[in-house]
């Protein structure tokens, strides 16, 4: 009992290191699988987000360029048609120039809410909304009352919260540059859009930017010179600057955004820009990127050099990207096959090595008590054969009858001995892998008529009789078999007859002859007790009966059935026992037919 628990501690503690290292080793697997899995889609979450820059990106660069392209005299609602920015007051001034209306005067932007122009004396203008002197000329050849009147409405809403000195501090300061389309527009970009510590992406972004807007620069005044010649400089006028060099600088001031820029000509510094409308701009980006309803776009008011991740690269606007949910699909991840592959190896290994010792504890348990019982089968007769022996030969028992009697049941021990000594040896040839001997072919009546005197003997032993039965019907029944081994088979199975049938009022025990359906087979039947259903299970265990059964039950270890069943198997047939007979004990050994022996 304590080599059971000892054996059973060990396989449990050993079990428990082995299931907390899968356990373990499992939920490292899985903790690297999410991570993998948390960590691609980050990664599908940035490569969108870098998609929606740019494509955000790329639908402001036409409108970014277009403001940076614009002259400064465009920033008057009328200017002089030599370009020189003259202000006129009526169609045609006194040198002879005719008025020409500005672009911005109607403002047919959906995303620009006003352009504005703030003078050295600190006076707000727009283009959109004209000056007292400038109204006769505009309206209504140009624009409506009603537009004046708005344009008029959002330039007193700007200068409310547009004050110059404060919008200077937060614009780069440029000196206005000589007119050259040549000049390439990459050198003349503020230090703004030229940040050190900007990261590559950023940089490609800022860089398409500015090259967008130098080529609508450039476009614009090749169109102007083909196309209007009055606004084409002539060589007088090479002292004329303009202000399409100079970028305009995105900025949030009081929540609004600005496209402002200022220059410095003749030492008069001018502030210039357009308020943009963000409502409108943010709704169309995020339409034209077409991001998730979690993801926002945020102002920037203060901008780190060294910070540009989602950052847009035309305004200071930060895109950021909505929480990203957590997918829990066990059963798309390629973890969930290996883990469950290994968990059922595993369990599958565990049991089949509890199986393995189960079994090898209880085939040690009933070895032992099969040499237990063949101790106790082995002392009886040798008791036996010590005690007649001596009695015999100190010449203890005069009587010649008496001694008749002694020698009848030293030869019967003498038997008894053989026959146990033989099943073990024939058990014993099986387990090693040895076949029992040498397959014969013969009849049935041939195979039982070589062993029915020995069967008969062993019957007459105990008072009972062999009847054989259907010898004429099936004799000639054609067999392969072992004969030794069906001898010792029927041998057992009759001692078996013998030992629990013998008080039993009728005393024959029967071997019938049996052919049907091309199979041959034996049967032995007794008129005993029979086989109770309890031990029907084990009946053909081997070492099945401990040394107590063996002593409180007929002679025996518990052997016999078991060799019977395994030799009938080696040559290819069967021994089972019939649950199905009334009364006593059926067993049928079922032997191989054999066509090719012909009678």
């Amino acid at each position: 009992m304590l080599r059971r628990l000892s054996l059973w501690s060990s396989f449990a503690v050993c079990l428990a290191v082995v299931l907390a290292a899968m356990g373990w080793i499992s939920a490292m697997a899985i903790r690297a699988d999410r991570a993998e899995t948390k960590v691609r889609r980050l990664a599908a979450a940035e490569e969108n987000c870098r998609l929606a820059l740019w494509q955000m990106d790329t639908w402001l660069s036409p409108l970014l360029a277009e403001e940076n392209a614009r002259p400064y005299y465009v920033y008057r609602s009328f200017f002089a048609a030599n370009g020189s920015g003259g202000r006129l007051s009526n169609a045609v001034d006194a040198a002879g120039f005719a008025g020409v209306p500005s672009p911005l005067l109607q403002n047919t932007s959906p995303y620009v809410l006003l352009h504005f122009q703030c003078g050295p004396d600190g006076r707000l203008t727009s283009p959109e909304s004209p000056s007292e002197a400038d109204r006769t000329l505009a309206m209504p050849k140009y624009i409506s009352t009603a537009q004046a009147d708005r344009a008029k409405r959002r330039l007193d809403d700007l200068a409310a919260f547009l004050k110059r000195d404060r919008l200077a501090t937060l614009l780069p300061a440029h000196t206005l540059p000589r007119l050259d389309p040549a000049r390439p527009l990459l050198a003349q970009q503020s230090p703004q859009t030229s940040q050190a510590n900007a990261d590559r992406e950023f940089q490609r972004r800022n860089e398409a930017l500015l090259q967008n807007s130098n080529g609508y620069m450039q476009s614009q005044q090749q169109l102007a010179a083909s196309n209007s010649p009055l606004l084409n400089p002539t060589a007088a006028m090479s002292e004329i600057y303009d202000t399409s060099g100079v970028l305009m600088t995105p900025l949030w001031l009081d929540g609004r955004l600005l496209l402002a820029r200022r220059f410095t000509a003749g030492g008069r510094e001018t502030l210039q820009g357009c308020w943009l409308d963000w409502t409108m701009i943010k709704g169309a980006l995020l339409a034209v990127a077409n991001v998730s309803a979690k993801d926002a776009l945020l102002p920037v008011v203060k901008t780190d050099a060294a910070d540009t991740s989602h950052l847009l690269a035309a305004l200071p606007v930060r895109l950021v990207p909505g929480e990203i949910a957590a997918k829990e699909d066990w059963l798309a991840s390629p973890m969930v096959i290996p883990l469950a592959a290994a968990w059922i190896c595993a369990m599958a290994a565990a049991a089949a090595v509890a199986a393995l010792l189960w079994g090898i504890m209880r085939l040690s348990e009933r070895r032992a008590a099969f040499v237990s019982a063949v101790t106790h089968e082995l002392r009886t007769p040798l008791t036996t054969f010590q005690m007649y022996a001596e009695m015999l030969a100190e010449n203890m028992v005069p009587d010649a009858e008496q001694q008749h009697r002694y020698l009848d049941t030293l030869r019967s021990e003498a038997i008894r001995l053989t026959h146990l000594v033989e099943n073990v040896l024939a058990y014993a040839r099986l387990e090693r892998g040895r076949p029992a001997g040498r397959m014969e072919r013969m009849t049935l009546g041939e195979l039982v008529g070589n062993m029915e005197g020995r069967l008969r003997a062993r019957a007459e032993q105990v008072g009972m009789t062999l009847a054989v039965e259907g010898v004429a019907e099936c004799g000639a029944a054609a067999v392969s078999a072992n004969p030794s081994a069906v001898e010792q088979v029927l041998f057992n199975l009759v001692d078996n007859a013998c030992k629990y049938a013998a008080a039993a009022t009728d005393k024959r025990i029967h071997l019938v002859l049996q052919h049907c359906n091309g199979r041959a087979s034996l049967a032995v039947a007794d008129h005993g007790p029979g086989v109770p259903p309890s031990f029907r299970r084990r009946l053909f265990r081997s070492f099945s009966k401990t040394a107590e059964e063996a002593a409180a039950s007929a002679p025996g270890v518990g052997l016999g059935l078991a060799l019977s069943r395994r030799l009938a198997r080696d040559m290819g047939g069967d021994l089972r026992l019939d649950k199905n007979v009334g009364g006593g004990a059926l067993f049928v050994l079922e032997l191989k037919g054999d066509w090719r022996l012909r009678i």
